[in-house]
Formats: C-alpha cells, structure tokens, sequence
C-alpha cells in the first residue's frame, strides 16, 4: 500500500498505460518513445516534468568479476522528478554527459568493497561485443522494491545511464515514434487530472504515428501510487484483500473461542457474582469488570505479539518471499492501530459473556446454577458452526489454489522443460557476431554432457522480443495479425522438443534467410484451418520488403503464463533478424551438478571476460508463477492457524458439554452404556453441526474459487474433491478430537461423576 508514496509530489506522478484492440502489438508497461517529452514541451500548463526509460542487461566488469547486471538508459530527469537523493556525486550533472553511469550503494560495495566511487571507472559490454569504461558520477541509496526504477521483477535495474548513451547499445531512439518500448512516466501539474490530459494525448498519437498504431493504442494516465495494485486486473490488490479477510475471520474465530470459553469457565466464577450481587454491586458494575478484563487480557496478548514480531517476521518473509519491514519502519500513527484493535476486540470478545453471566439471578448464583448460560448454547454452537464454515471455505480455497498451481507446472506446456538449463550470452548483433555465436553453439553441442543447444533470442518466460503484423502475401495489410516474434536458429524445437505439425523446421547451414514457420494458432489466424495448407505460402510484415515463405507449422506451446491465451507466433532465423540473447542447453539425464560444472569451464573458454548465470526452465516457470505460489503457500498456512483455532474451539465446547452432562454420563454408565454409546452421544452432537458449516460453506467458497480461476484462460474444473476432502477432513479431526476427551470423562468412576459435592 506504500509502494511510491515516499517519491517528491507522489500524488501528481502518474504511468503511462498502453491499451492496445489487438493486445499481440504490444505490452501495456511501454508506450511511444516520445510521448512524455512531447506531453511536457507542448503542454507545459499540464505536464511538470516526464521520465521514460529503456531496461536492458549487460555484463558488468571490474577487475575478475565479469556480471550480468540490470541497466536502465534513462532521461536526466530522474533524480530531480522523484526527489531521489544522491550519496555521492551531484545530483544536477550526474546524468547528463554520454558514458556516465550512476549506481547504487549495494553495486559500489559488491564491486568496489566501498561506497564512495565517484570517479571511479567500470566497464560495461555493448551488444556488438564491445566494452568500454564509464565513468561512476553518482552513488545512490539502495530502492526499495517495485519503486519507480523497477517495473518488473525481471529486471532489477541497479545502473542509470543517460540517454545519450543508447546509440553503444544499439538500442532505439528515443525520439523515434515507432519505439513502443519504453516505460514511461509523468509529472502533472497542481491541479491537472488524468481526464486533462485525454485530448493531447489523442492529438500527438494522430498527428505523429501510423496507421496500425493510431487505429489500435490508447494511452491512460494511471497514478504510480496505485499502478503496482490494480495492475493485472487488480491481482495484487485483490490477494491483499483476500489474505486480509482470511486474517480478519481467523482474528473472529479467535474471539468466538475467548466468548465459548468465557462462558465455558463461568461456573468458576458464578457464587463470586452472586456474592458481590448480594453484598450491593450492581449489574453495570460486573459488567465493566468483565470487559475490563477481556480488554486487559487482549492488550496482553497484543504486547506479546509485538514483542514476538521481531522473532517470527523472518517465517512471514519466507512465506510471501518479500522483506517484511521491522517495526520501527511504520509510520507514527501505526500506533493507534494496534490501540484500536486492542479496545475493538476487547468489547467484542468481552461484552457478550458480561451480558449474559451478570444476568444470573443472586440465587442461582450462589448455588453455583447455570441455567441462563445453558439455555443459550445455541448460540454458542452457531459460533463454532461459523468457525467450522471459515475453515472450511479456508480449507477448500487452499485446495483448489494448490490443483491450480500444480495445473501450471502438471500440464503439457507443449514443450519439455525437463534438464533445460538456459543463460544469456553476450551479444554482438552484427552478421558476423550472429556467425561467430553460431559456432560456440555448435562447441557447447559437442559436450558428451549435453544433448542438445540452441542459440535464440527468446526462451518461454513471456518475455518475446516484438509483436509484428503479418499478413498475408497478396491481401489488404489491415487483415494482418499480430504475432509473437520468436528469433531462433535451427535447433529450438529440437532443444524444447515441440513437435512439428506440417513441413519442416529450419535447417542447419541454411542460407534463405526469408523462409519462417508459425505455429498452430497463427497459420488458423491467418485462415488455414489445416496446418499443411500453410506450408508454401507467402506472408508479409508491413513496411518490410521480404515475402515470407511458411516452411512449417510447428505445435502450440505455453510461451507466455497460463493466464494469457494461447498467442500466434512466427519463428524467424536469428541470423535474418541478427539478435539472440539466450543458449538454451538440453542436458543429459545423470549427474546435472557435473554437466554445469563442464559447461561452466567451456564457458569460459568460449566466452572469456563473461559469467555463466543459468536457470532451469523450473526456475523460470517459478517466476512466471511466482503470485500464484506465493498465494498458496499463504492459503495453506492460513488453513492451518483455522483448523489450530477450529479445533481449540471444539475442545472448549466439548469440555463444557461434558461439564454439564457429566452426572448424565455416570447414570449412563450405571445402567450399562459402553464406552462407544457415550462418545457416540457427543459425536452425534457436533457432527450435525459441522454438516451445517458444509452446506453454508461449499456454496461461498466454490463462487469466490470460481471468480478466482476466471482470471485463467486455462485453469481446472471445480470437481467435488475439495469439498468433500475439505469437509471429510474437517470431520475426522474433530471426531478424533471429541473421541480423545469424551474417553478421559467416560472412564471416570461414576461414583464420582454422581456425588452432589
């Protein structure tokens, strides 16, 4: 809820979000390269300050550590738009002059061993294999997560170089109005809305883009402040609210249990009330003691858990895989918080048995009598009947989140992620480079530990290098169909064995550099229903010369998450388009930890001043997943702390129940009642209750499950397993529990169970 409130003027900071008719033509982060600069010079009555920036990856190298880093070419204007504050170096001129870089203190300390390195040199490697120094004109402190500098979890930018700079990296101009790729942000003037800016911003995309591109982009402003929560369709903000409810029901059921056992142990307490009633006190008076115990008792418990956070934030950072903040990072009015919880909860946990055991009669008091109490254990069994259908609907959640996320990693992906190790290599994007990394291709392929290598400029982890129109050769251009770019060389369906459907693949050594393959979903987009009637067609992209030749039409397969539909791609020779980022190995099954190890060592040998940094396809997928998992590792310690809580308040019940009926169990006993027919009394008891919490409960969880899988394009079918595994676990528990107290009071000597004192 704070990420950006801390930047200057956070509230007038805003994205710039790309909605595109045809999602496949671009990514909602980035938006036209000079859009904020030309919001800021033409509106300056609307725009205070713009910001954009182009993130990319490059080894990083000081003396022997040669690192893949994340670096972010952006505008000057970053320090002085967010109010960023340098350690070292002038804030003014720090990101103005070409072959600058500002770094951040973690990166001064792991390269250098110090903090101030202003003046310093580091080199960094261009994407045609070339490396020069740049010059450290700034240190700044360390960001936290997804601040301004850090738009995904992909690419945690920690180097700022100037723009000026793009050019030795090959990168797109940042003037250009066919770069759609920069994340980009402005500042908007005191008293400016979003809504001001609808009609400039429609203005500079007629007046400056191409058709394909005005027909099909609509740019929205959306504060920074709230981008990171409603981003996704509100993914973020919905967890947030779905993990706080569960947290505010598991905090209900704690109280239900203080009411139960409240009540539960007034027969301690009932000749003291009938004292003080006959010795004068009044009603009023029991019952401000009875809340001012409950809220001291709460007040307790909340000093305690303050006192424990310190100790236990490190298992909840496990759990959600972020940092958890200490506590002496809260705002000062955090404090009323807990406060208020402390006077909330403690009226509510305390106020009903007040009412109810300061009603008593000074008689029955006295004589130690709970009839008013035992005449209202319907309402504590709704109670526990609400705890059970919280728990259940917890249960059954947690369940269905755990069939889906083991759907994502269970299912046919279209391709075998099994022992593929992938990492990204230094690039140098001319023809001769593409050559060159071509041949250490065909090195690593000669390893006995590996099976098979592909060199590419995309590996399935959503991340895909363009989205071209294609169309096809001889129609009207506007019929074209926006595809996934996915440049590769001869071995990338081999490596992620994707079956081909008609036709072939590339092949090694082959020259006609116009030849592509789609796959399945793009040649139906494209209007052939059988993939062997795509094989010899011509396909064009606008603006470009080249008439494709379809050479085949491979498989579908998950390149992007499961969230996403299944997206048109085309394949295209990474020697035609002269980019690659990735080699991907297909090792062989055995001793992984050794076939890294040899790779590693070729590595170097190959690719000199360069680190291998690899992942497994399993980690990757992890990252794509990577909500979803923390969802249910979330959903099944909530499970577990509900079903903690249930089951303290079935033993309270229980417990009271047998208080009461322990004269009944000795008469029972007497007149010959086994064992079996006294646990099955208490049994019969609750099981009705539990039946009850089911029907309630199954409705509710299976429409809030239900909406929840709505945000999948392909997810599982609700069967009846969650429930009846949730509810039938709910059942042997609390059986298991009423068996285990019911025993410890039936075999207890009926003689006495049935004196009177």
């Amino acid at each position: 809820m704070q990420v950006n409130k801390k930047i200057r003027n956070s509230g007038n900071q805003y994205f710039l979000e790309s909605e595109w008719k045809d999602p496949n033509m671009g990514g909602d982060i980035t938006t036209l390269g000079p859009l904020a600069k030309r919001l800021k010079e033409d509106y300056p009555n609307l725009v205070a300050n713009y910001y954009r920036w182009d993130g990319i990856t490059s080894v990083v190298s000081k003396g022997d550590k040669h690192l893949r880093e994340g670096i972010q070419l952006g505008d000057s204007t970053l320090l002085s738009m967010y109010g960023l504050e340098l350690l070292h170096g002038d804030s003014r001129t720090a990101l103005t002059n070409p072959f600058s870089v500002v770094i951040t203190r973690g990166m001064a300390i792991k390269y250098f061993g110090k903090e101030n390195v202003v003046g310093e040199t580091i080199g960094i490697q261009s994407f045609s294999g070339g490396n020069r120094d740049f010059s450290i004109t700034g240190v700044m402190n360390d960001f936290t997560e997804n601040s301004v500098t850090s738009l995904n979890d992909n690419n945690h930018n920690t180097f700022f170089i100037p723009t000026n700079t793009y050019t030795y990296f090959g990168r797109f101009d940042f003037e250009n109005w066919l770069n759609i790729y920069l994340p980009s942000y402005i500042e908007l003037k005191e008293g400016v809305t979003a809504k001001d800016l609808e009609g400039p911003i429609k203005k500079l995309i007629a007046d400056n883009t191409i058709d394909g591109i005005k027909q099909n982009l609509t740019v929205k402003p959306i504060p920074l402040t709230k981008y990171y929560l409603e981003r996704n369709n509100s993914l973020v903000k919905n967890m947030l609210y779905a993990l706080s409810f569960v947290g505010l029901f598991i905090l209900l059921m704690a109280i239900v249990n203080f009411v139960n056992i409240s009540i539960s142990s007034s027969s301690a307490r009932t000749k003291e009330i009938g004292i003080r009633k006959v010795l004068g006190g009044v009603r009023r008076q029991i019952i401000v003691q009875f809340v001012t115990e409950s809220v001291i008792l709460v007040m307790i418990a909340t000093l305690l858990a303050l006192a424990l956070y310190p100790l236990t934030k490190g298992l909840f950072a496990q759990l959600v895989e972020k940092e958890i903040p200490a506590l002496r990072s809260f705002p000062v009015y955090f404090i009323f918080i807990p406060a208020m919880m402390i006077v909330i909860v403690g009226l509510l946990a305390g106020f009903y048995p007040a009412i109810v055991l300061s009603a008593l009669k000074s008689v029955d008091s006295l004589k130690g009598k709970l009839k008013t109490v035992k005449e209202k254990v319907w309402l504590r069994k709704s109670l526990v009947g609400f705890q059970f259908s919280v728990a259940a609907i917890v249960m059954i959640g947690a369940y269905i989140v755990s069939q889906q996320v083991g759907y994502f990693f269970g299912q046919s992906l279209g391709y075998n992620k099994e022992y593929i190790v992938a990492s990204q290599v230094p690039r140098d994007w001319t023809p001769e480079g593409t050559r060159k990394m071509q041949m250490i291709r065909n090195e690593f392929a000669r390893m006995p530990e590996v099976e098979n290598v592909t060199l590419s400029y995309e590996i399935p982890n959503g991340m895909n290098g363009g989205q071209p129109p294609v169309y096809k050769a001889g129609t009207d251009s506007t019929l074209a169909v926006a595809m996934q770019q996915l440049a590769t060389d001869a071995y990338y369906l081999d490596t992620y064995q994707v079956p081909i459907k008609a036709g072939s693949f590339f092949r090694d050594g082959e020259t006609d550099s116009s030849k592509c393959v789609l796959n399945e979903t793009a040649a139906k987009a494209l209007g052939w229903k059988d993939p062997s009637e795509a094989i010899g067609q011509r396909v064009r992209i606008p603006g470009s010369p080249v008439e494709f030749v379809v050479q085949g039409v491979a498989a579908d397969f998950h390149f992007n998450s499961m969230q996403e539909k299944m997206k048109p791609n085309i394949f295209m020779q990474s020697r035609f388009v002269n980019s690659y980022r990735f080699l991907s190995f297909k090792l062989k099954p055995g001793n992984i930890g050794m076939a890294i190890e040899a790779i590693q060592k070729k590595w170097t040998i190959l690719l000199p001043g360069t680190s291998f940094e690899y992942n497994f396809m399993d980690q990757t997928l992890g990252k794509l997943y990577s909500t979803e998992i923390q969802l249910k590792k979330a959903s099944f310690t909530a499970t577990g702390l509900a079903l903690i809580i249930v089951l303290l308040g079935v033993l309270g019940m229980v417990s009271l129940s047998i208080q009461k009926r322990i004269k009944e169990i000795g008469i029972r006993k007497v007149i010959g009642a086994s064992l079996a027919d006294i646990v099955l009394l208490f049994v019969k008891e609750f099981m009705l209750i539990i039946l009850i919490a089911g029907v309630v409960a199954c409705p509710f969880a299976y429409i809030v499950m239900q909406n929840w899988l709505d945000n999948y394009n392909y997810r599982i079918s609700i069967g009846p397993q969650p429930f009846l595994w949730s509810i039938g676990g709910l059942i042997l528990l609390t059986l298991l529990l009423i068996i285990a107290r019911t025993i410890k009071a039936a075999v207890i000597n009926p003689i006495k169970s049935l004196r009177t004192e």
